[in-house]
């Protein structure tokens, strides 16, 4: 889908993206209100994923990589109910503001991305998973943060939902770019790769605008053989900033069951 913009709702569109770079930050978070959403029945399963990620892999003095999405939230929640002489020692970079408020609200230091390359493990959830376990993440547009997090972290501990596990992708994916590449990138996406780019939209009508500034095409592709292939094939385009596509494996793989329980499988 093309979108194109007059002059005046350019105009419109430029007030609106300025008057969001001098918004003052949002408040902290009190521990009492809520922002997770994670359907009813997988719930439970989602706490008992988060007691058990904590009590296997959160230690003293470690860096902590902060994912985004309800599943990811679950476990920073719990991270906040660890004993204070523990807590104190971890310091947390948070992949998107809503999850950097989950972190206040429980209490967690937040540092600097320039200690991301000392990242000890990253928690993270995912939009969809396929049986190689390559990963569709960015419904949040927290894509970019999320795979600098991954790059940098020694262990990565995903968990999601069991109807987000397929046999292979079969919803779209995010793809971050530059503004000024948006329709170049439209072209490509359609002529080129046989996608079907769709501009992600706010409820007023306007573009979605990521933390970082950009925009997101979120693209329907036919079916995807390589996975490996088209990240890079689709990052090499000008004006990409970054792909919703993650190949990178996990070291452990939570899926959550609709029961209460939940599998593990590590890699």
């Amino acid at each position: 889908m093309h979108i194109q913009l007059s002059f005046k709702e350019s105009c419109k569109l430029f007030k609106f993206l300025f008057a969001a770079t001098l918004c003052d930050p949002p408040m902290e978070k009190k521990p009492s209100e809520k922002t997770i959403w994670i359907p009813e029945p997988f719930r439970k399963s989602a706490q008992n994923i988060a007691e058990d990620a904590v009590k296997q892999f959160v230690e003293y003095n470690q860096v902590i990589g902060l994912g985004s999405g309800p599943m990811a939230a679950a476990i920073i929640n719990e991270i906040g109910k660890i004993p204070l002489n523990i807590k104190k020692t971890l310091k947390c970079i948070a992949s998107s503001t809503q999850i950097k408020q989950e972190a206040l609200a429980g209490n967690l230091r937040i540092v600097d991305n320039n200690l991301v390359p000392e990242i000890n493990i990253v928690f993270d959830g995912a939009d969809q998973l396929d049986s190689q376990l390559h990963m569709i993440k960015g419904g949040g547009g927290a894509l970019l943060k999320e795979k600098v997090l991954h790059s940098g972290a020694k262990i990565i501990v995903i968990t999601a939902e069991s109807f987000k596990y397929v046999k292979s992708f079969d919803r779209s994916v995010p793809i971050e770019l530059h503004p000024f590449a948006l329709y170049l990138l439209q072209k490509e996406l359609e002529s080129k790769h046989d996608g079907k780019p769709e501009l992600r939209m706010l409820n007023e009508g306007y573009p979605y605008v990521t933390e970082n500034g950009n925009f997101i095409l979120d693209t329907v592709f036919p079916s995807i053989l390589d996975v490996e292939k088209k990240e890079a094939e689709l990052k090499n385009i000008p004006g990409v900033i970054e792909v919703g596509l993650f190949t990178k494996h996990a070291n452990l793989y939570y899926k959550a069951k609709n029961d209460g329980s939940f599998e593990s499988t590590k890699i």
